[in-house]
C-alpha cells in the first residue's frame, strides 16, 4: 500500500485549520440591538378595522353565493 502524500497534507492542513478556530481568542459582546421602529398606535382604529373586516366578510360570501347559483 503506498502513502499518499496528498493525503497527509490535506489531512494535517484541515486539522491545523480545526485547530486554529479553537485557539482563537473569543469574540466580543454583540452589538446592541436598535431601538423599535416608532410604533403606530393601532388602538384609536381598531373598531374601524373590525367593521371593515366583516363589511368585507359579508361581501365576499355574498359573492361567492351569487358565483355559485
Amino acid at each position: 500500500m503506498k502513502i499518499a502524500p496528498r493525503k497527509i497534507s490535506l489531512s494535517l492542513l484541515a486539522l491545523l485549520t480545526t485547530l486554529s478556530t479553537f485557539a482563537a481568542p473569543p469574540v466580543g459582546p454583540p452589538p446592541p440591538t436598535p431601538p423599535p421602529p416608532p410604533g403606530l398606535p393601532i388602538d384609536s382604529s381598531i373598531v374601524l378595522l373590525v367593521f371593515v373586516a366583516i363589511v368585507y366578510g359579508f361581501y365576499t360570501l355574498k359573492k361567492f353565493k351569487l358565483q355559485s347559483k
